[in-house]
């Protein structure tokens, strides 16, 4: 297969992964009609991590196995599981902030609040020594022009779901850099079923304390739950690891992005939720941030 036709195989599995995270947020928003949101997390991380054992199993089939010491494969280990326990940790206070903050508002607006972790990851990096390009500063220009279209209301006020969905976003962010520090240095797939175990037994505590979870809520709200936690965390996560492969970086980050865009579209044909004129004018400002911040000369993590 030709080099050109590769690519735009890739191409067309990242977007679908896209379409998959941006119809997630409908998932999302119908799962609370019918159970809680420490639930619908709880079970979607535990499915997802179900999902992906299998994936496991098929990417390490007739891999050989190195050589290593009982000491090393210890430490590889050790790795494996923390960088696992923080993604999982920082995973469940992004996705529960997310998961209420869709319930006060559309899930529109919820993509593309949750997209601005392109922008804060290299923000953020300025802390960490990384230095920013010109156009990460113009991005973020841009993106609090956006935001303040999107979610400022009359008054100045930010409505409630907005300022859950955008701290959301930070932990997004902070989910993103310990994952730009872990993968190198082990497993990805292996990481990430540990990351979704993780994520579902934290989110389970408090919805076994303050839910209480049945089984009769849980087969109501069987479609979005399957959806989140079949095809958003354990489909969608193999195939970005599928379609990044012999990808510049750049460009897979930018289709991923259209999650934002799907996100709009989504609610709107399936939910019938309507963005004002103002918001879309937000949408649109923040697309361009997104954009801006992935051109070649920025200094930050691929993400």
């Amino acid at each position: 297969m030709k080099t050109s036709q590769i690519k735009l195989k890739n191409s067309l599995i990242l977007l679908l992964t896209a379409a998959i995270w941006g119809v997630a947020f409908v998932a999302q928003s119908v799962s609370m009609d019918y159970i809680g949101g420490f639930t619908f997390n709880a079970a979607r991380n535990l499915i997802g991590a179900a999902v992906l054992l299998p994936v496991i199993w098929f990417l390490n089939r007739g891999k050989k196995q190195e050589e290593i010491s009982a000491e090393q494969r210890r430490a590889q280990l050790r790795v494996l599981i923390t960088g696992g326990c923080a993604c999982g940790i920082l995973l469940c206070l992004a996705s529960n902030f997310q998961q209420f903050g869709i319930k006060y508002t559309t899930v529109g607006k919820a993509g593309f609040i949750t997209a601005c972790y392109i922008v804060i990851v290299p923000v953020i990096g300025l802390f960490l020594g990384k230095k920013c390009s010109s156009f990460i500063w113009a991005a973020v220009v841009l993106a609090l022009a956006g935001l303040y279209l999107l979610c400022i209301k009359d008054g100045f006020s930010v409505g409630k779901g907005d300022f859950l969905v955008l701290i959301c976003a930070v932990f997004f962010s902070l989910h993103i850099l310990v994952i730009d520090h872990f993968s190198p240095l082990t497993d990805g797939v292996k990481m990430s079923c540990i990351q979704f175990a993780v994520c579902g037994v934290l989110s389970g505590i408090p919805a076994l304390l303050l839910e209480n979870p049945r089984i009769s809520s849980l087969l109501a709200a069987w479609v979005p739950v399957l959806y989140a936690g079949v095809l958003s965390c354990g489909v969608a996560y193999t195939l970005q690891i599928i379609g990044q492969k012999g990808m510049n970086p750049t460009v897979a980050s930018l289709i991923l992005s259209l999650e934002s865009c799907i996100s709009v579209l989504a609610g709107w044909i399936i939910l019938g939720q309507r963005l004002s004129g103002r918001e879309i004018a937000g949408c649109v400002i923040m697309f361009a941030a997104i954009v801006l911040a992935q051109l070649p000369g920025r200094n930050r993590p691929d993400i």
